[in-house]
Parts: structure tokens; sequence; C-alpha cells
């Protein structure tokens, strides 16, 4: 099959690799037909974090099941199915509370496991990490491309806006104008925020983010963007959600943050090396609050609103590609000429 790999920084390249096979009973393979390039993958394409030579690459499946080992119950060889980043057995302690990134025997697509940006992936643990897709919507090309989101970033969104306790008639700050944060935005609106600021320095991604709900948008940086958003908010929010990861926005953050407020973060950390923002945390009783979103808890429930024609993460994808172009994809990202990137398998 051919297969993303990572040769280096700035170098993915398409290469023929083993076809995947069921290797223990609970074993799925999957053909993948569609994918995506993820903002978190430009950690490790531009250099800035440490990722093998060599391995695959990508987190974000779908496709049609083909093979399934004897224990596996929940899907059927033909079955349309998506699957979070994360792979959990869905019986240990953290998998039946919810927390499937915790999940004991758990895994993440690529590195050692297959990667998603690939032909065909195993799937380890079928049944507790495999979301089956109804018949009736399995190929359909636009529920399918509004369902592909909900293998990260939609959730992740999600799990921003309920770690920082947003609900009907609240204030929400947004910080973060990249698919996360776009996607952070439709989720406190999906959750009844009255005003959602969305806080970012592209243009035409914030103009995005009030198409899709945001009721303000500052385009700053720094104290600027502090300044706007305390002005706008008479203080601050008492609900902020940060989606990037980066120390400046996780600072940005607390200190748009109310007195008494909860941040909810989910953006993957990178260059965070100290934790100064605590301090303005400490001193405004700031509840700070995430982490890595456990998608699996999430997607029946996002589905399900996809599926009644409710929730529509799909404007995210700004480019698509084939497989070969993956490539591509990755540079348009890393070029900030692409939100985020369709791969068509």
């Amino acid at each position: 099959m051919d297969a993303a790999v990572f040769r280096g920084e700035r170098d993915i390249r398409i290469e023929e690799r083993p076809d995947p096979e069921i290797e223990v009973p609970t074993d799925a393979v999957v053909r993948v037909t569609h994918t995506a390039v993820c903002g978190s993958d430009l950690w490790f394409y531009r250099g800035h974090r440490d990722y093998d030579e060599g391995a695959p690459v990508g987190h974000e499946p779908m496709g049609i099941v083909e093979e399934v080992g004897a224990d596996v119950t929940s899907v059927q060889p033909g079955d349309r199915v998506l699957a979070p980043f994360s792979i959990s057995c869905g019986e240990c302690e953290f998998c039946r509370k919810g927390l499937q990134t915790s999940c004991v025997d758990g895994d993440t697509w690529a590195g050692e496991q297959d990667g998603a940006q690939a032909e065909v992936v195993r799937t380890p643990h079928a049944d507790g990490t495999l979301v089956r897709v109804p018949d009736r919507y399995a190929d359909d090309e636009d529920v399918l491309e509004s369902l592909l989101p909900l293998t990260d970033v939609m959730c992740t969104g999600h799990h921003a806006a309920i770690s920082a306790g947003v609900e009907a008639g609240d204030t929400a700050i947004v910080v973060g104008d990249g698919a996360v944060g776009l996607c952070g935005v439709l989720a406190a609106r999906r959750l009844g925020a009255e005003r959602i600021i969305a806080m970012g320095h592209h243009e035409d991604r914030l103009e995005l983010a009030s198409e899709l709900g945001a009721t303000e948008t500052i385009s700053a940086r720094g104290e600027a963007a502090i300044e706007a958003a305390t002005e706008l908010t008479n203080g601050g929010a008492n609900h902020v959600m940060e989606c990037v990861g980066a120390a400046s926005s996780m600072e940005t953050a607390v200190e748009v943050a109310r007195d008494g407020g909860t941040v909810g973060y989910v953006g993957v950390p990178e260059g965070v090396t100290d934790a100064a923002f605590l301090d303005t945390a400490f001193g405004k009783n700031v509840t700070v609050t995430g982490g890595i979103a456990p998608v699996r808890s999430y997607i029946e429930e996002l589905m399900a609103d996809v599926l009644q024609g409710t929730l529509d993460p799909s404007p995210v994808f700004t480019k698509t590609v084939a497989l070969e172009d993956v490539p591509e994809g990755y540079r348009a990202m890393d070029e900030r000429e692409a939100i985020k990137v369709l791969v068509e398998v």
C-alpha cells in the first residue's frame, strides 16, 4: 500500500509499505477513504518536535472495514467507520469514565502504529476505537466531509468549551483561529453561548469564525489583543477557550479570563517551557483545566447533530488533496495557505 512517511524536517513522502493484517483477534483492517492533515502534525514537520525518521504519519482516519478479528463484535466488513486520534480498549477504568486518552492499553495512530495518511490501517481494539456511520449516510460525501472533523478538531474544540464551562447565555472567548479554534466557536454556539469572541490574527480565518457563529472578532497580538478583549468584556470573560498550545496563547487566555473564571485549554503544548501564566491565574483565582481531548467519548453525541444537519464543521477544510499530494497539503498548511487539509484516498 501507499502511505505518507516522515523523512525529515519539511520532508513528507509517499512510500510503499506492507499491507496491514489482523494480528490479534481484537483488530480490524480498515481501507481509508478520507483523512486529514492536522495542525499538530506541523510540530514535527517543522522540526519542533522529535519524530522518528521513516515513521508513518496521520491520525484522523475514516474508511471501510475490510476485515475483522474473531473477537470484534461492533463492526463488520463493509461498514463505514471513523476513528479518533487515540486508540482505546473501551473497557478499562479510564475508558469507562470517558477518558479514553488515558486508556491503560491505549495508543495513538502513526509512530509505531499505522498512520492514517495511508491506503489501509490496522485498528487495534476495534470495538473500543471505531465508530460506525449509519448505513444511510455511508456514501453521502457531504455528510462524510462534515463527520471527518469529529476524528479530532471538532471534538477537541468541544472539549475546550466543556472544560471552560460554557453554557447557554454565557460569554466565551476563543483564543486561536486555526481549525480547533474555529471548531471551538461552533462548540460554544452549540452549547448556547450568547457572545463568542474569536481572537486571532488572520483576517480570512476570523471572517470564517464569524460565519460559524462568533459574534465579535479581535485581530491583534500580545498586549493589544488582551486590551481589546478586556475592553469588549468589561474586564474579561468567565469562559476562555485556549486552542493553540503556545506559551503566548496560554498567557493571553489567562489574561483575558475574568477573575474567578475558567480557561479550558486543548492546544497541544509547544514551547511552553515554564508556567509563568500560572502566576496570573493564581492571583486572579482563574481555574485552568483541560488537556488532550477524549474524542471517543464525544463522537456519538456530535455525530447525531451532524446527521440532523445542526452541526457542520466541514468549512475548516479549505484545501483537498489526493493521498499522493499529501506533501503539498503539509506545505500549504505550513505556509498558512490552508486552515486544514482534507485528504481523499
